[in-house]
């Protein structure tokens, strides 16, 4: 059997980190993705489309998310959609899931526990939901499936064995440890949760697939997966993201004037499309004021272009304004000599005093 497996979609998510025009492109991106995950599920006939939790924002969800939903769905009739709500679209009485009337081929997986669907004669499909948006269990603790043949789980939870592999800031929704799945008797597990995919012997996290953040990594998307009658999967993934984001460094060593700034960010995001993220870092010259909002109409090319300043620095030549019989010399010579300053510190006493003497009060923050 051909399974079609996302996660994590987040319709309707605050895109905090972007201004609202852009955000509100890049829900509306989310909405094509979506709708994507669907075109692919009917060009490569899976047998059904599986979502494996955070499918919207219950806080933030808009008045027509759930005619969307509906719409998109309904367009795989009689292909069957199994939702299995995560902790963000988790299952209440004021979410999605039991507010739309949803078409006849999906289904919502209600309970707290791993409950039973027959997706063919000898395959079982295992899906459970978050029924609160913190404090789930482990759907997989004391559970032992009751039926021969295959058996696959479907439901959002943080696998906790494979530490170096855990995301900074994800908070333990339903743990469980992989060796868990086995031992309950399934034969595998298809994931949400965590956004960085990954494809284990025992289970699979697909992971966002259109981005939400920059610096995202990994082959994130849709995850055709078949599962076999004697109960191992093959896995083929395919990128699904209506558009890209990219992050990128550019250093700005040796720069003399704002005008050069342009051309190396230029230069840096000229091959790309979609989004771009660019962090200035390096030494420039002390006279350049480098700001971020100058760099508007830079790369036209791009959806947006979002700038933020790095470690960028005036490149002081400390030692000949140290040989000066001004009191600009005797600050520097002062500071070069306190032995009590570690070396970071003291580069920033420097640079703040350096741009005070020259009288630009605007650009005083060191990094």
């Amino acid at each position: 059997m051909k399974l079609l497996l996302f996660s994590d979609l987040h319709l309707d998510t605050p895109f905090r980190w972007a201004r609202p025009q852009l955000a509100r492109a890049r829900r509306l991106a989310l909405r094509q993705t979506l709708e994507r995950i669907r075109d692919l599920a009917i060009s490569e006939d899976v047998d059904a489309l599986l979502c494996a939790g955070d499918l919207y924002e219950h806080d933030r969800v808009a008045a027509d998310t759930g005619a969307f939903l509906c719409s998109v769905f309904g367009a795989l009739h009689p292909r069957p959609v199994f939702l299995a709500p995560g902790n963000h679209d988790w299952y209440g009485p004021s979410s999605l899931y039991r507010q739309v009337d949803w078409p006849s081929n999906v289904h919502v997986f209600t309970e707290a526990r791993l409950s039973p669907v027959e997706l063919a004669d000898g395959l079982t499909l295992w899906g459970a939901a978050h029924r609160a948006p913190a404090n789930t269990d482990g759907f997989l603790d004391g559970f032992r499936v009751d039926r021969g043949g295959v058996n696959v789980a479907l439901f959002h939870g943080s696998e906790q064995s494979e530490l170096p592999y855990q995301e900074s800031g994800k908070a333990p929704h339903a743990p469980f440890r992989a060796a868990q799945i086995r031992e309950a008797g399934l034969d595998h597990a298809l994931l949400g949760h965590f956004h960085l995919p990954k494809d284990a012997e025992t289970h699979t996290y697909p992971g966002n697939p259109d981005p939400l953040e920059f610096g995202e990594t990994g082959e994130r998307g849709a995850v055709i997966v078949t599962v076999t009658s004697d109960g191992t999967v093959a896995r083929t993934r395919q990128r699904v993201a209506h558009s890209e984001v990219h992050d990128v460094t550019v250093r700005l060593d040796g720069v003399e004037h704002t005008g050069q700034v342009r051309e190396r960010v230029a230069a840096a995001v000229a091959a790309m499309t979609g989004i771009a993220r660019v962090t200035l870092e390096g030494e420039v010259a002390p006279d350049i004021n480098v700001r971020a909002e100058g760099l508007e109409g830079v790369a036209p090319h791009l959806e947006a272009l979002v700038a933020r300043l790095g470690a960028v620095r005036p490149a002081y030549d400390l030692a000949a304004l140290a040989e000066e019989a001004t009191v600009r010399g005797q600050f520097v010579r002062d500071v070069q000599a306190a032995a009590h300053l570690d070396e970071d510190t003291r580069r920033r006493v420097l640079i703040t005093g350096l741009r005070a003497f020259d009288g630009r009060a605007d650009e005083l923050e060191v990094r």
